[in-house]
């Protein structure tokens, strides 16, 4: 059945982004807490579609209070504590792919909702990495800290069931990975790249956030008119191609940005406030 806002407006569903979108660097902006709540109270479901699993969401991303989430870039979906998607790398593709980010030596997470974890030879660059990434945000590493808190050090990682991986540091280029790995797997650039090392993260091709927005709205009873995604990053375009309404960050890849119907100012501008009121949202 489909929700009736108190506004007496159609339901609408809002998809966000999390990292360049909803927070900046891991933190979120006041005013994108009263806008989720705003939205929400005026009978809207407001979820988060991100590429970090849900071990990789602190308090301090949920705390306004979501209808549910997109995980792992469409590979987990869940509404109201109900799961409706949860998907993970195969037992073979999945012993490829550590096999081949080890044989390079590589620093890397795989990512489950439940934990991440990380070789335990590359625990310490992987924290070097993470620290050096947050502390260009004005409140210093505090991301960083959120995510590490959710790291285990395994040492039997190919008996761990992950959606995706998220690649640091690798002495060859993602392609390469891709390659070496076979079978059915792709790379997008994650938000932790630009710093002159070969990074991405590693999925399963055919899985988009697009599929989670599917399988929330059909769960819901939901137009896909009545869509809205906002995020900023390479892992966003099929999301903002797929909904009603698409919004880009400014300053996103062009490839986002020409697929978009319009634009919203960034998290540190608060710029899901402005956004959301101009569609009606509160």
């Amino acid at each position: 059945m489909s929700a009736k806002p108190t506004t007496g407006k159609t339901a609408r569903a809002v998809f966000l982004d999390v990292d360049g979108t909803y927070a900046d660097y891991g933190v979120v902006p006041a005013g994108h807490v009263r806008a989720v709540r705003a939205a929400r109270e005026a009978g809207h479901r407001v979820l988060l579609c991100t590429g970090r699993p849900v071990s990789m969401l602190p308090e301090s991303i949920l705390a306004a209070g979501f209808d549910g989430l997109v995980a792992s870039a469409g590979a987990y979906v869940e509404v109201a504590g109900t799961v409706l998607v949860d998907r993970r790398f195969p037992p073979d593709l999945a012993a490829r792919t550590v096999s081949a980010l080890d044989a390079h030596d590589a620093v890397y997470i795989l990512e489950a909702q439940e934990a991440l974890h990380v070789s335990p030879a590359a625990s310490e660059r992987l924290r070097v990495i993470l620290d050096a990434h947050f502390s260009q945000a004005p409140e210093g590493p505090v991301g960083s800290s959120a995510i590490l808190a959710a790291v285990h050090a395994t040492a039997d990682r190919g008996a761990v069931p992950f959606a995706k991986v998220s690649v640091f540091d690798s002495p060859v280029a993602m392609e390469c990975l891709v390659e070496e790995i076979g079978g059915n797997i792709a790379v997008v650039a994650n938000s932790v790249a630009g710093e002159g090392r070969h990074a991405g993260e590693l999925y399963q091709r055919g899985i988009s956030k697009a599929d989670g927005v599917a399988a929330v709205i059909a769960h819901l009873g939901i137009a896909r008119e009545d869509t809205i995604a906002i995020g900023d990053g390479a892992n966003d375009l099929e999301m903002i191609a797929y909904a009603g309404v698409g919004i880009a960050i400014e300053g996103s890849t062009p490839e986002l940005m020409a697929i978009a119907d319009r634009t919203a100012e960034r998290p540190r501008q608060e710029g899901l406030v402005a956004a959301f009121a101009e569609l009606g949202l509160f």
